[in-house]
């Protein structure tokens, strides 16, 4: 990321948050979630904690939280102090706006204070730091761990918290929000806390591929779903608690990871026969609209009885346009088990199970 005097350009911080610049002017414009100060009075250049609000506008509304009400919640979480860049103007007033547009994909999260959060209480608790907000106590002590950079008390408590919580409960509420805290605190601490990031994912990576392959599912006839991210896509940990859940439910899985090249991507589609595909997109730049279409397309089995996977257009990546028919924009984790749950004839879950 490209830093100036006065702070961060609207398109380097763009560039780290996996969004166009035209989003975060729009977002600017439309919802106050602009910078503090602005250089000479027009530009806008963005600071640690500008971008800390960008990031949880990004996470709100990937959760599923329509857009003004993420705005709201982003901009009461930036720090009150305002650091006074000479020869800046202040900020424009929040503007208010009434437009909502969805802008959710998997990534999971949750907006509203968990079960098990105790009210009134914030931050990470002693000695870890990071900036967690209202959060359940084993994130707390996962946070901990983090910054210690202890690993087997990660690896002890993410053992447990999947055991005890499940899959989803344990992603959403646990592992998401100390991963989201820790890229917090490394954009706004000068690049420090990477390793802990690294740690970290490396951990969360674990568990959740741990759980993925210890899962009820045995030889299964039945078609598989695949797993993929598509090309240019890096980002594999949402992929992989899908992977998890899915096998928590003991539905039979293929994952191919990250940066699947579409030639690659269809030879597995067409050698596997999916029930469905989940396509894996962290930003708008990575969504390959075209490539979703022909995996939507392709046909196989018997002549007369031919089928076609349904594709799961996951991530926030997807999102600002509708979904072409054979597929499904699922918002949230939970979701997005339910819906190929289903395929194979399997009961939705509740949220609270």
């Amino acid at each position: 990321m490209s830093d100036t005097a006065h702070g961060t350009t609207t398109g380097a911080v763009a560039r780290r948050l996996g969004v166009s610049p035209t989003t975060v002017r729009s977002w600017d414009q439309r919802y106050g979630i602009g910078p503090a100060v602005r250089a000479d009075g027009r530009h806008r250049r963005w600071s640690p904690e500008d971008i800390a609000m960008l990031d949880e506008m990004c996470r709100l509304t990937a959760a599923g939280v329509p857009p003004a009400e993420a705005a709201r919640a982003a901009r009461q979480a930036r720090p009150s102090a305002r650091r006074t860049v000479p020869g800046a103007a202040p900020a424009a007033p929040a503007a208010r706006s009434g437009v909502a547009q969805d802008e959710a994909g998997v990534t999971p999260g949750t907006p509203a204070a968990p079960a098990g959060v105790v009210p009134g209480r914030t931050g990470a608790g002693p000695g870890s730091g990071l900036p967690l907000g209202d959060v359940r106590q084993e994130a707390r002590g996962l946070a901990r761990a983090a910054v210690r950079l202890d690993g087997p008390a990660m690896e002890r408590l993410l053992q447990e918290v999947l055991a005890e919580h499940g899959l989803v409960t344990a992603w959403q509420e646990i592992m998401v929000p100390t991963l989201h805290a820790v890229g917090r605190k490394w954009e706004s601490s000068g690049d420090r806390y990477v390793e802990v990031e690294h740690l970290l994912s490396w951990h969360v990576s674990t568990a959740l591929r741990r759980a993925a392959v210890t899962g009820p599912e045995t030889a299964s006839p039945a078609a598989p779903v695949v797993l993929a991210c598509v090309p240019g896509e890096q980002h594999t940990l949402s992929l992989e608690a899908l992977a998890a859940g899915l096998a928590e439910r003991g539905l039979p899985t293929r994952m191919f990871g990250a940066a699947v090249p579409p030639e690659a991507l269809d030879a597995a589609v067409r050698r596997s026969g999916p029930a469905a595909v989940a396509l894996w997109s962290q930003a708008r730049s990575t969504a390959n609209h075209a490539l979703a279409r022909h995996v939507a397309g392709t046909a196989f089995g018997v002549r007369g009885a031919r089928t076609a996977p349904l594709v799961l257009l996951a991530g926030p990546g997807w999102v600002g346009r509708p979904p072409a028919p054979g597929m499904v924009r699922p918002h949230g984790l939970r979701e997005a088990i339910d819906v190929i749950a289903r395929l194979y004839g399997e009961p939705a879950v509740s949220a609270e199970h």
